[in-house]
């Protein structure tokens, strides 16, 4: 295999990583907030902005690690 094939490679096993560390992080992250909801149902407002505002930091880090991913792999070829 060449370098640019490894590169690639290398590139798509870090998005996949990647995402897969998003999903794991909305989903323990949705699975508290519903827990929360249901022991206190009178903060739910509350609960579902910082649950937002954790979503999107966990959504910005997850594309910040796709375009790191894109451009290590761009860069070798």
């Amino acid at each position: 295999m060449t370098n640019l094939a490894y590169s690639f490679l290398s590139a798509g096993i870090g998005a996949g990583l990647c995402v897969l560390g998003v999903g794991l992080g909305i989903g323990r992250l949705a699975a508290s907030a519903l827990d929360a909801t249901g022991r206190q149902p009178a903060a739910t407002g509350d609960i579902r902005t910082t649950m937002l505002i954790a979503a999107a930091l966990i959504e910005g880090v997850g594309l910040f690690g796709l375009v790191v991913s894109i451009l290590l792999a761009t860069k070798a070829g």
